[in-house]
């Protein structure tokens, strides 16, 4: 079984002497679960692993029950420690209110329980982490499957990274490409959607949202206005409720609206967003046409390198703490740029015919990026781009 670089960090938090809740958090279909399993074979520490995926949402006292499970369990087995893992978290309402109760009568009475609590999603931060635990917890986010993971563990080419993304659970359906959708709208999408987004947020207009979803798929890689989104769906809606769904799906690691990049912080939050998917197989999953097809497209083909490489960006930007946009000035453009501690790095995706080569030579002379660079055809060939960590960028 392939183990994520996630592994050997989460094992030495919950083996040094440092006692916080380690939070680990990410999309669905990324490993969490794996993820503890392994852990609980790599150390010789007592564990209790319980998941509320099945409980109620209403039965608050859950948590309350499997803490003094792992008390007990700690007690009978005579250990100097035990490691408490509990999958799903965010299924059981107020937990954040029922993990701070019980984590502080454990350091009142300390009593040497270690911590793991897992999600989807970085919904669960917003809603609880931040709000009760203040203090008590470090956060581990798992993102979607690179490039090189998927590589080593399925055995992807790039091409076939580019168009079927980074989801593990699907590599095996890459041959047959209806199942492979079937799979990706109902055993991700669909349940993304209606178990942790409709869940943790009071949603007015569902169908608004699944259809905002679609069309943010459908143009990642581009700009498009709010506005323009309006006259496309069925529900009139407005920007505001667009804008607090898109949120949501943003937190749901399944889509995302980059911010234009300004020196002016309102003017970067007035911009209209460049829709990017989060796994590249978000937007092939609502294309119509087949893989191979695709390839005998240049145009198509390289909206999928660029959607591909932001979702790239994204991910592990995420990781590094760094901030990615996007800039345009009328007709110029640049593709993306990562702003980490002050500086810059610009990026342009040269495939097909979405090369801009006048943008980037306008954004130099107006921001002095710290680093430029030209990726694809002619620069940092794509197959390296994708094994790299932003934070080299700079």
């Amino acid at each position: 079984m392939y183990t994520r670089k996630h592994l050997k960090f989460l094992k030495n938090r919950v083996l040094e002497g440092k006692k916080f809740i380690q939070a680990v958090l990410g999309p669905r279909q990324v490993g969490k679960t794996t993820l503890a399993k392994q852990l609980t074979r790599e150390i010789d520490i007592p564990y209790l692993y319980v998941s509320a995926d099945a409980v109620p949402a209403s039965n608050t006292s859950w948590i309350d029950q499997q803490w003094e499970a792992a008390r007990l369990k700690l007690k009978t087995s005579g250990a100097a420690e035990l490691v408490f893992i509990v999958d799903e978290i965010q299924k059981v309402e107020n937990w954040s209110e029922a993990v701070k109760a019980q984590w502080d009568k454990d350091a009142f009475d300390d009593i040497p329980i270690k911590v793991v609590v897992l999600g989807s999603s970085r919904l669960i931060l917003h809603q609880g982490l931040t709000e009760s635990l203040t203090g008590r917890f470090e956060v581990i986010p798992m993102t979607h499957w690179s490039y090189e993971e998927m590589q080593e563990a399925f055995g992807f080419s790039l091409y076939q990274y580019i168009w079927f993304g980074g989801y593990p659970g699907a590599a095996q359906l890459i041959n047959d490409e209806n199942r492979w959708r079937d799979y990706i709208l109902n055993a991700i999408v669909e349940t993304t959607i209606s178990k942790d987004v409709f869940m943790l947020s009071r949603i007015e207009k569902p169908a608004l949202l699944k259809r905002l979803f679609e069309l943010g798929c459908a143009y990642s890689g581009q700009i498009v206005s709010f506005n323009k989104l309006l006259g496309q769906l069925q529900d009139a809606g407005n920007t505001t409720t667009l804008a607090h769904y898109l949120q949501l799906l943003d937190w749901a690691g399944l889509l995302a609206g980059l911010q234009k990049y300004s020196k002016e912080k309102v003017r970067q939050r007035a911009s209209s967003p460049k829709w990017q998917v989060y796994n590249s197989a978000l937007f092939t999953v609502l294309s119509n046409r087949k893989f191979q097809q695709t390839l005998e497209m240049p145009e198509r083909w390289g909206r999928h390198v660029e959607t591909a490489a932001g979702a790239h960006l994204l991910n592990r930007c995420i990781e590094s703490g760094i901030n990615i946009y996007y800039w345009r000035d009328r007709n110029d453009e640049v593709d993306f740029i990562l702003e980490k501690e002050g500086r810059l790095a610009a990026l342009e995706i040269k495939s097909g015919t979405l090369y801009r080569p006048r943008g980037m030579s306008v954004f130099q002379q107006r921001h002095n990026p710290h680093k430029v660079y030209l990726i694809g055809s002619g620069g940092i060939p794509l197959e390296e781009f994708f094994s790299y960590d932003p934070v080299d960028l700079f």
